[in-house]
Protein backbone atom coordinates (compact mmCIF):
# COMPACT_ATOMS: atom_id res chain seq x y z
CA UNK A 1 0.00 0.00 0.00
CA UNK A 2 1.23 3.51 -0.75
CA UNK A 3 1.92 6.07 1.93
CA UNK A 4 -1.43 7.04 3.46
CA UNK A 5 -0.63 10.77 3.60
CA UNK A 6 0.17 10.77 -0.12
CA UNK A 7 -3.02 8.88 -0.84
CA UNK A 8 -5.02 11.43 1.13
CA UNK A 9 -3.67 14.49 -0.68
CA UNK A 10 -3.99 12.98 -4.17
CA UNK A 11 -7.32 11.33 -3.41
CA UNK A 12 -8.33 7.68 -3.79
CA UNK A 13 -11.50 5.72 -4.54
CA UNK A 14 -13.05 2.49 -3.34
CA UNK A 15 -14.01 0.34 -6.36
CA UNK A 16 -16.19 -2.76 -6.71
CA UNK A 17 -15.44 -4.95 -9.76
CA UNK A 18 -17.89 -7.70 -10.76
CA UNK A 19 -18.36 -10.08 -13.65
CA UNK A 20 -16.30 -12.88 -15.16
CA UNK A 21 -12.55 -12.74 -14.77
CA UNK A 22 -12.17 -10.26 -11.90
CA UNK A 23 -8.82 -11.82 -10.96
CA UNK A 24 -7.64 -11.34 -14.55
CA UNK A 25 -8.72 -7.67 -14.28
CA UNK A 26 -6.56 -7.19 -11.20
CA UNK A 27 -3.58 -8.75 -12.98
CA UNK A 28 -4.09 -6.48 -16.00
CA UNK A 29 -4.21 -3.40 -13.78
CA UNK A 30 -1.02 -4.42 -12.02
CA UNK A 31 0.80 -5.02 -15.30
CA UNK A 32 -0.23 -1.51 -16.48
CA UNK A 33 1.45 -0.06 -13.37
CA UNK A 34 -1.71 0.95 -11.52
CA UNK A 35 -1.41 0.99 -7.74
CA UNK A 36 -4.19 -0.94 -6.06
CA UNK A 37 -4.48 -2.05 -2.45
CA UNK A 38 -6.81 -3.65 0.08
CA UNK A 39 -8.12 -6.17 -2.48
CA UNK A 40 -10.97 -8.25 -0.97
CA UNK A 41 -13.33 -10.79 -2.45
CA UNK A 42 -17.02 -10.19 -1.62
CA UNK A 43 -18.57 -12.97 -3.67
CA UNK A 44 -17.83 -15.56 -6.29
CA UNK A 45 -17.58 -12.95 -9.07
CA UNK A 46 -16.86 -9.61 -7.31
CA UNK A 47 -13.90 -7.87 -5.71
CA UNK A 48 -13.41 -4.64 -3.78
CA UNK A 49 -10.15 -2.67 -3.94
CA UNK A 50 -8.76 0.87 -3.57
CA UNK A 51 -6.90 2.84 -6.21
CA UNK A 52 -5.48 6.31 -6.87
CA UNK A 53 -8.07 8.84 -8.03
CA UNK A 54 -5.73 10.10 -10.79
CA UNK A 55 -5.56 6.62 -12.42
CA UNK A 56 -9.29 6.21 -13.13
CA UNK A 57 -8.72 6.93 -16.84
CA UNK A 58 -6.28 4.01 -17.06
CA UNK A 59 -8.83 1.78 -15.33
CA UNK A 60 -11.39 2.58 -18.02
CA UNK A 61 -8.90 1.65 -20.77
CA UNK A 62 -8.34 -1.77 -19.17
CA UNK A 63 -12.08 -2.36 -18.69
CA UNK A 64 -12.64 -2.16 -22.44
CA UNK A 65 -10.52 -5.32 -22.86
CA UNK A 66 -12.25 -7.29 -20.09
CA UNK A 67 -15.69 -8.73 -19.36
CA UNK A 68 -15.91 -6.96 -15.99
CA UNK A 69 -17.73 -3.90 -14.85
CA UNK A 70 -16.90 -1.58 -11.96
CA UNK A 71 -18.81 0.54 -9.51
CA UNK A 72 -17.28 3.41 -7.56
CA UNK A 73 -18.40 2.99 -3.97
CA UNK A 74 -16.63 5.86 -2.20
CA UNK A 75 -14.12 8.68 -2.78
CA UNK A 76 -11.80 9.88 -0.09
CA UNK A 77 -9.01 12.41 0.26
CA UNK A 78 -8.43 16.10 -0.33
CA UNK A 79 -10.08 16.45 -3.80
CA UNK A 80 -13.33 14.90 -2.52
CA UNK A 81 -13.19 17.02 0.65
CA UNK A 82 -12.88 20.18 -1.46
CA UNK A 83 -15.82 19.06 -3.58
CA UNK A 84 -17.99 18.68 -0.49
CA UNK A 85 -16.78 22.05 0.80
CA UNK A 86 -17.73 23.75 -2.47
CA UNK A 87 -21.21 22.24 -2.25
CA UNK A 88 -21.55 23.93 1.15
CA UNK A 89 -19.71 27.13 0.18
CA UNK A 90 -22.40 29.34 1.70
CA UNK A 91 -21.96 27.78 5.11
CA UNK A 92 -18.17 27.96 4.78
CA UNK A 93 -18.27 31.63 3.77
CA UNK A 94 -20.53 32.40 6.71
CA UNK A 95 -18.18 30.59 9.11
CA UNK A 96 -15.15 32.46 7.77
CA UNK A 97 -16.98 35.79 7.95
CA UNK A 98 -18.02 35.03 11.54
CA UNK A 99 -14.45 34.19 12.58
CA UNK A 100 -13.14 37.35 10.88
CA UNK A 101 -15.72 39.46 12.72
CA UNK A 102 -14.77 37.89 16.07
CA UNK A 103 -11.09 38.43 15.29
CA UNK A 104 -11.57 42.11 14.35
CA UNK A 105 -13.80 42.81 17.36
CA UNK A 106 -11.24 41.12 19.64
CA UNK A 107 -8.59 43.60 18.47
CA UNK A 108 -10.61 46.80 18.92
CA UNK A 109 -10.85 49.16 21.88
CA UNK A 110 -14.12 48.56 23.74
CA UNK A 111 -13.39 50.13 27.09
CA UNK A 112 -11.40 52.95 28.74
CA UNK A 113 -11.21 52.98 32.54
CA UNK A 114 -9.57 55.78 34.54
CA UNK A 115 -8.93 55.25 38.27
CA UNK A 116 -7.51 57.56 40.92
CA UNK A 117 -8.31 60.84 39.14
CA UNK A 118 -10.59 63.70 40.06
CA UNK A 119 -13.50 64.34 37.66
CA UNK A 120 -11.80 67.36 36.06
CA UNK A 121 -8.52 65.44 35.64
CA UNK A 122 -10.34 62.42 34.19
CA UNK A 123 -12.07 64.72 31.71
CA UNK A 124 -8.70 66.16 30.66
CA UNK A 125 -7.26 62.64 30.26
CA UNK A 126 -10.18 61.45 28.12
CA UNK A 127 -9.92 64.61 26.01
CA UNK A 128 -6.22 63.97 25.32
CA UNK A 129 -6.89 60.29 24.59
CA UNK A 130 -9.49 61.34 22.03
CA UNK A 131 -6.89 63.57 20.33
CA UNK A 132 -4.44 60.65 20.23
CA UNK A 133 -7.06 58.40 18.64
CA UNK A 134 -7.50 56.17 21.70
CA UNK A 135 -11.24 55.84 21.57
CA UNK A 136 -13.87 53.13 21.64
CA UNK A 137 -14.19 51.37 18.30
CA UNK A 138 -10.60 52.02 17.22
CA UNK A 139 -8.42 49.09 16.09
CA UNK A 140 -5.72 48.58 18.72
CA UNK A 141 -2.70 48.27 16.45
CA UNK A 142 -3.59 51.56 14.73
CA UNK A 143 -3.11 53.59 17.94
CA UNK A 144 0.05 54.34 19.93
CA UNK A 145 1.54 51.69 22.19
CA UNK A 146 1.03 51.95 25.97
CA UNK A 147 4.49 53.47 26.60
CA UNK A 148 3.87 56.26 24.08
CA UNK A 149 0.40 56.94 25.49
CA UNK A 150 1.86 57.13 29.01
CA UNK A 151 4.60 59.56 27.92
CA UNK A 152 2.21 61.84 26.02
CA UNK A 153 -0.28 62.05 28.90
CA UNK A 154 2.51 62.87 31.39
CA UNK A 155 3.85 65.62 29.10
CA UNK A 156 0.50 67.19 28.23
CA UNK A 157 -1.36 67.13 31.55
CA UNK A 158 0.38 69.10 34.28
CA UNK A 159 -1.83 67.77 37.10
CA UNK A 160 -0.37 64.27 36.78
CA UNK A 161 2.51 63.02 38.89
CA UNK A 162 2.34 59.56 37.35
CA UNK A 163 -0.03 57.63 35.10
CA UNK A 164 0.07 53.89 34.52
CA UNK A 165 -1.32 52.51 31.26
CA UNK A 166 -2.23 48.86 30.79
CA UNK A 167 -4.12 47.12 27.99
CA UNK A 168 -6.12 44.12 29.16
CA UNK A 169 -7.95 42.42 26.34
CA UNK A 170 -10.04 45.14 24.71
CA UNK A 171 -9.91 47.64 27.61
CA UNK A 172 -7.33 50.32 28.44
CA UNK A 173 -6.82 50.79 32.19
CA UNK A 174 -5.34 54.08 33.45
CA UNK A 175 -4.12 54.36 37.05
CA UNK A 176 -3.54 58.01 37.96
CA UNK A 177 -1.53 59.70 40.70
CA UNK A 178 -2.23 63.43 40.82
CA UNK A 179 0.09 66.15 42.04
CA UNK A 180 -0.65 67.38 45.53
CA UNK A 181 -0.92 71.13 45.33
CA UNK A 182 0.48 72.85 48.43
CA UNK A 183 -2.16 74.50 50.55
CA UNK A 184 -2.02 78.25 50.41
CA UNK A 185 -1.39 80.02 53.66
CA UNK A 186 -4.60 81.62 54.76
CA UNK A 187 -4.35 85.35 54.26
CA UNK A 188 -6.23 85.94 57.51
CA UNK A 189 -3.64 84.08 59.68
CA UNK A 190 -1.30 86.30 61.67
CA UNK A 191 2.23 86.47 60.32
CA UNK A 192 5.41 88.47 60.01
CA UNK A 193 7.42 88.91 56.85
CA UNK A 194 11.05 87.78 57.08
CA UNK A 195 13.92 87.70 54.57
CA UNK A 196 14.27 84.48 52.55
CA UNK A 197 17.96 85.25 51.80
CA UNK A 198 20.59 87.89 52.32
CA UNK A 199 20.03 91.03 50.24
CA UNK A 200 20.13 94.83 50.05
CA UNK A 201 16.66 96.39 50.17
CA UNK A 202 15.87 98.33 46.96
CA UNK A 203 12.14 98.93 47.23
CA UNK A 204 9.25 98.26 49.60
CA UNK A 205 5.48 98.14 49.16
CA UNK A 206 3.76 97.30 52.48
CA UNK A 207 0.00 96.64 52.53
CA UNK A 208 -0.29 95.60 56.18
CA UNK A 209 2.14 95.51 59.09
CA UNK A 210 4.95 97.56 60.60
CA UNK A 211 8.16 97.90 58.49
CA UNK A 212 11.32 97.05 60.42
CA UNK A 213 13.87 97.85 57.69
CA UNK A 214 14.49 100.67 55.24
CA UNK A 215 15.62 100.95 51.65
CA UNK A 216 19.40 100.36 51.21
CA UNK A 217 19.54 98.27 54.41
CA UNK A 218 21.49 95.03 54.28
CA UNK A 219 19.48 92.09 55.66
CA UNK A 220 20.40 88.48 56.34
CA UNK A 221 18.32 85.35 55.93
CA UNK A 222 15.50 85.08 58.48
CA UNK A 223 15.72 88.76 59.52
CA UNK A 224 12.39 90.44 60.37
CA UNK A 225 11.27 92.77 57.56
CA UNK A 226 7.65 93.57 58.41
CA UNK A 227 6.07 92.93 61.79
CA UNK A 228 2.49 91.73 62.16
CA UNK A 229 2.22 93.58 65.52
CA UNK A 230 0.87 97.10 65.10
CA UNK A 231 -0.51 99.74 67.43
CA UNK A 232 0.53 100.47 70.99
CA UNK A 233 3.34 98.47 72.58
CA UNK A 234 1.33 97.68 75.71
CA UNK A 235 -1.69 96.51 73.70
CA UNK A 236 -0.59 95.60 70.15
CA UNK A 237 -2.94 94.42 67.44
CA UNK A 238 -1.99 91.27 65.58
CA UNK A 239 -2.47 91.29 61.81
CA UNK A 240 -1.25 89.32 58.81
CA UNK A 241 1.66 91.30 57.42
CA UNK A 242 1.31 91.69 53.66
CA UNK A 243 3.48 93.32 51.04
CA UNK A 244 6.53 93.08 48.82
CA UNK A 245 10.09 93.74 49.85
CA UNK A 246 12.33 93.91 46.80
CA UNK A 247 15.99 93.26 47.40
CA UNK A 248 19.19 92.95 45.44
CA UNK A 249 20.49 89.39 45.69
CA UNK A 250 23.51 87.58 44.27
CA UNK A 251 23.98 84.34 42.38
CA UNK A 252 27.05 82.54 41.08
CA UNK A 253 27.05 80.19 38.08
CA UNK A 254 29.75 77.88 36.69
CA UNK A 255 29.49 76.63 33.11
CA UNK A 256 31.64 74.68 30.66
CA UNK A 257 31.32 74.99 26.86
CA UNK A 258 33.32 72.64 24.58
CA UNK A 259 34.79 74.29 21.49
CA UNK A 260 33.92 71.24 19.37
CA UNK A 261 30.94 68.93 19.86
CA UNK A 262 29.94 65.86 17.84
CA UNK A 263 26.30 64.82 17.91
CA UNK A 264 23.61 63.23 15.74
CA UNK A 265 20.31 64.80 14.80
CA UNK A 266 17.24 63.55 12.95
CA UNK A 267 16.93 65.16 9.52
CA UNK A 268 13.18 64.54 9.19
CA UNK A 269 13.36 61.58 6.78
CA UNK A 270 11.74 58.39 7.98
CA UNK A 271 10.08 55.29 6.59
CA UNK A 272 8.09 52.41 8.04
CA UNK A 273 8.19 48.70 7.35
CA UNK A 274 5.18 46.56 8.26
CA UNK A 275 5.26 42.86 9.12
CA UNK A 276 3.06 40.03 10.27
CA UNK A 277 5.11 38.30 12.95
CA UNK A 278 4.56 34.60 13.64
CA UNK A 279 6.63 33.51 16.62
CA UNK A 280 10.16 34.69 15.68
CA UNK A 281 9.44 34.87 11.93
CA UNK A 282 8.60 38.32 10.48
CA UNK A 283 6.75 38.28 7.16
CA UNK A 284 6.94 41.66 5.35
CA UNK A 285 3.62 43.00 4.02
CA UNK A 286 4.48 46.65 3.25
CA UNK A 287 7.55 48.82 2.87
CA UNK A 288 9.89 46.42 1.07
CA UNK A 289 12.26 49.05 -0.34
CA UNK A 290 15.47 49.87 1.50
CA UNK A 291 15.47 53.64 2.15
CA UNK A 292 19.25 53.74 1.85
CA UNK A 293 19.91 55.97 4.87
CA UNK A 294 23.61 56.30 5.67
CA UNK A 295 22.87 56.42 9.37
CA UNK A 296 19.56 55.52 10.93
CA UNK A 297 17.82 54.59 14.11
CA UNK A 298 15.22 51.82 14.24
CA UNK A 299 12.22 51.76 16.54
CA UNK A 300 10.11 48.59 16.63
CA UNK A 301 6.61 48.12 17.99
CA UNK A 302 4.85 44.77 18.35
CA UNK A 303 1.06 44.52 18.67
CA UNK A 304 -0.14 40.97 19.41
CA UNK A 305 -3.43 39.87 17.86
CA UNK A 306 -6.21 38.56 20.10
CA UNK A 307 -9.07 36.18 19.60
CA UNK A 308 -11.67 36.71 22.31
CA UNK A 309 -9.64 36.68 25.57
CA UNK A 310 -6.70 34.75 24.13
CA UNK A 311 -3.51 36.34 22.87
CA UNK A 312 -2.46 34.71 19.60
CA UNK A 313 1.17 33.90 18.71
CA UNK A 314 0.74 36.32 15.81
CA UNK A 315 1.45 40.05 16.01
CA UNK A 316 1.52 43.16 13.86
CA UNK A 317 5.05 44.58 13.80
CA UNK A 318 6.10 48.04 12.60
CA UNK A 319 9.74 49.07 12.20
CA UNK A 320 10.21 52.84 11.93
CA UNK A 321 13.54 53.87 10.40
CA UNK A 322 14.62 57.46 11.06
CA UNK A 323 17.51 59.01 9.16
CA UNK A 324 20.22 60.77 11.18
CA UNK A 325 23.01 63.16 10.28
CA UNK A 326 26.30 63.57 12.14
CA UNK A 327 26.88 67.20 13.05
CA UNK A 328 30.09 68.80 14.26
CA UNK A 329 29.47 72.06 16.09
CA UNK A 330 32.50 74.32 16.45
CA UNK A 331 32.89 77.55 18.43
CA UNK A 332 35.64 80.11 18.58
CA UNK A 333 36.65 81.13 22.08
CA UNK A 334 34.55 84.31 21.84
CA UNK A 335 31.52 82.35 20.58
CA UNK A 336 31.92 79.81 23.39
CA UNK A 337 32.00 82.60 26.00
CA UNK A 338 28.83 84.12 24.50
CA UNK A 339 27.10 80.74 24.45
CA UNK A 340 28.19 80.03 28.03
CA UNK A 341 26.64 83.29 29.21
CA UNK A 342 23.36 82.34 27.52
CA UNK A 343 23.39 78.90 29.13
CA UNK A 344 24.13 80.27 32.59
CA UNK A 345 21.43 82.93 32.35
CA UNK A 346 18.89 80.36 31.11
CA UNK A 347 19.68 78.12 34.10
CA UNK A 348 19.33 81.09 36.46
CA UNK A 349 15.95 81.99 34.97
CA UNK A 350 14.65 78.57 36.01
CA UNK A 351 15.30 79.52 39.66
CA UNK A 352 13.60 82.94 39.49
CA UNK A 353 10.03 84.12 39.27
CA UNK A 354 8.77 85.74 36.11
CA UNK A 355 8.76 89.26 37.59
CA UNK A 356 12.33 89.00 38.95
CA UNK A 357 15.00 91.01 37.10
CA UNK A 358 18.66 90.30 36.36
CA UNK A 359 20.36 93.69 36.62
CA UNK A 360 24.03 92.74 36.56
CA UNK A 361 26.36 90.15 35.09
CA UNK A 362 30.11 89.85 35.60
CA UNK A 363 32.55 87.13 34.55
CA UNK A 364 34.67 86.41 37.62
CA UNK A 365 36.91 83.79 36.07
CA UNK A 366 37.57 82.60 32.54
CA UNK A 367 39.83 79.72 31.44
CA UNK A 368 40.25 77.14 28.70
CA UNK A 369 41.17 73.53 29.49
CA UNK A 370 41.00 70.35 27.41
CA UNK A 371 39.19 72.09 24.56
CA UNK A 372 36.57 73.63 26.88
CA UNK A 373 35.91 77.21 27.93
CA UNK A 374 35.15 77.42 31.66
CA UNK A 375 33.32 80.43 33.08
CA UNK A 376 32.47 81.58 36.57
CA UNK A 377 29.79 84.28 36.41
CA UNK A 378 28.36 86.53 39.12
CA UNK A 379 24.78 87.85 38.79
CA UNK A 380 22.88 90.64 40.53
CA UNK A 381 19.13 90.08 40.76
CA UNK A 382 16.19 92.14 42.02
CA UNK A 383 13.56 89.88 43.57
CA UNK A 384 10.93 89.72 46.29
CA UNK A 385 12.70 88.36 49.37
CA UNK A 386 9.75 88.53 51.80
CA UNK A 387 8.22 85.27 53.04
CA UNK A 388 5.57 84.72 55.68
CA UNK A 389 6.39 83.53 59.18
CA UNK A 390 3.45 82.70 61.48
CA UNK A 391 3.17 84.66 64.73
CA UNK A 392 2.99 82.21 67.65
CA UNK A 393 0.87 83.57 70.50
CA UNK A 394 2.78 83.98 73.76
CA UNK A 395 6.17 84.74 72.17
Amino acid sequence: MKNQWTNYYTGYVKVKAYGRGTERLINMLTRRGLHIWDVKRVGSESLIFHMDFREISKLRQVLRKSDCKVKFLQGRGFPFLMKRVMKNSGFLAGLIAFLICIFVLSNMVWGIEVKGAKPETEHAIRKELDKMGVKIGKVQFLVDDVDTIQRKLSDRIGALTWVGVELKGTTYHFQVVEKRQPKEIEKTSSQNLVASKKAVITNMFIEKGQPKVNVHDYVSKGQLLVSGLIGKEDKPEIVSAQGKVMGQTWYKANVEVPLKTNFSVYNGNETSKHYIKVSSLSIPIWGFKDPGYKKQEKESTDRPFHFLQWELPISYKVDTLRSKDDIVRSYTKEEAIKEGKKMAQADLRKLLEEEDQIIGEKVLHESMENGKVKLSIHYQVIEDIAVGQPIIQGD
